[in-house]
């Protein structure tokens, strides 16, 4: 089984870390999940958690043995898939005390929901790098890239905004980045981000217009960026003030696994405040652990791009590995009362489905180019190898 493992053997070990290392927080904070909705059992949710990771690291294994020149093809026949998954979920108009809930879609026969926005965000940042590397050689002009590249991750952004705000944003500025690493005209990406800008602001005063227009976000985003900004213990700032008290319970060392009492009081301790729930347990030499195991991470994602052998292959790494390091800090960083309150979860670690098999995904297409890098490097060893071999050298005197 090890031996038909191929790629970066240090990222697999730390996204193994990361796995192994997240069912003691999940098993610990499962116990309030099961006692909120009122059916299950810890053990249930620690099982169904080892499904979602199993089922994970046999996407991961399995996509990271396909080439990942593959997933060019993939990208432009996905996109339109997406697109329409996207409008699906959106026609549903699943609204919660008055907010837009439209996120996820049920998949029929086993039941389970799906989050169409991780798959469109997963699609849309293989097809950018695959549109740059396709136009390597050519300079490449806003009016050549508007129909065949921003137009439709406009609407793929546009279509994720109104349930999705952090998803879109996170989205919006990797296309951005990897824009810009490609080497996209600066002058283009400024008017891309007004543009950004001047749709989110339209967008804003439509509704503050017509506040029955469509179902939305937009009271729930501004009362936690005002909670944030106050800092007051509002309805709305609930769950970061039990956040902080876990965290500050926790100290140096933790209270120990599985003795968390924040988790009691925090509806979400096992999906976007479950780094609260760690540093309580495991106090701040296991949140500090965590951040370094996701810098390392960081380290391995930026090598495998260094080391790419091709265009694309360098800009798929930053764009589907990047994104997980952020979602990763935010929802740090949201717990911490550094950021806003934005539903983002921590990667590898935090309960869920669609988003946990999203993140393998992307990890198996990042394995799939270390993969290829790990060939060559052994193909030039070889050469070296046969160069120094005596029997060799005679051959090509001769």
């Amino acid at each position: 089984m090890f031996q038909s493992i191929k790629g970066d053997k240090v990222l697999w070990g730390i996204l193994a870390l990361l796995a192994i290392f997240s069912f003691l927080p999940v098993f610990s904070a499962s116990s309030n999940l099961a006692y909120v909705v009122g059916k299950g059992t810890p053990w249930g949710y620690l099982f169904k958690h080892f499904m979602i990771l199993g089922i994970g690291f046999v996407l991961m294994f399995s996509i990271h043995k396909i080439p990942y020149n593959y997933f060019k093809g993939i990208s432009i026949l996905m996109l339109p898939v997406v697109i329409l998954l996207l409008l699906y979920t959106a026609s549903q108009g699943t609204v919660i005390d008055g907010a837009n809930a439209s996120r996820w879609i049920r998949i029929p026969i086993i039941g389970l929901s799906f989050q169409t926005s991780t798959l469109a965000s997963v699609i849309a940042m293989i097809y950018t790098a695959r549109y740059f590397s396709k136009h390597k050689d050519q300079s490449v002009s806003f009016k050549n890239s508007l129909i065949e590249l921003w137009l439709p991750m406009f609407l793929v952004v546009l279509l994720i905004f109104p349930s999705n705000l952090s998803t879109a944003a996170l989205l919006f500025l990797m296309l951005l980045i990897v824009s810009f690493i490609a080497g996209y005209p600066i002058k283009y990406l400024f008017f891309i981000c007004g543009t950004g800008l001047a749709v989110v602001l339209l967008f804003f005063l439509l509704i503050k217009v017509f506040p029955g227009f469509f179902p939305n976000r937009i009271d729930t985003w501004m009362s936690r960026i005002e909670n944030f900004s106050s800092g007051e213990s509002a309805d709305g700032n609930y769950q970061v003030e039990r956040a902080k008290t876990a965290i500050i319970t926790g100290k140096i060392f933790g209270v120990g696994a599985g003795k968390s009492r924040m988790k009691n009081f925090l509806p979400q301790s096992s999906s976007d405040f479950i780094y609260a729930i760690i540093v309580e347990e495991f106090g701040l030499l296991g949140g500090i652990g965590l951040i370094i195991l996701y810098l390392l991470l960081l380290f391995r994602i930026v090598v495998i791009s260094y080391k790419a052998t091709d265009v694309f292959g360098k800009l798929v790494v930053i764009g589907l590995g990047i994104p997980i390091i952020l979602q990763a800090f935010i929802n740090m960083g949201v717990a911490l009362q550094v950021l806003p309150v934005t539903g983002q979860t921590l990667p590898m670690i935090s309960s869920g489905g669609t988003s946990a098999w999203m993140t393998c995904i992307a990890m198996g297409i990042i394995l799939s180019v270390s993969v290829k890098k790990k060939l060559i490097e052994n193909e030039l060893d070889y050469e070296n190898i046969n160069k120094s071999n005596p029997i060799s050298i005679l051959s090509e005197t001769l």
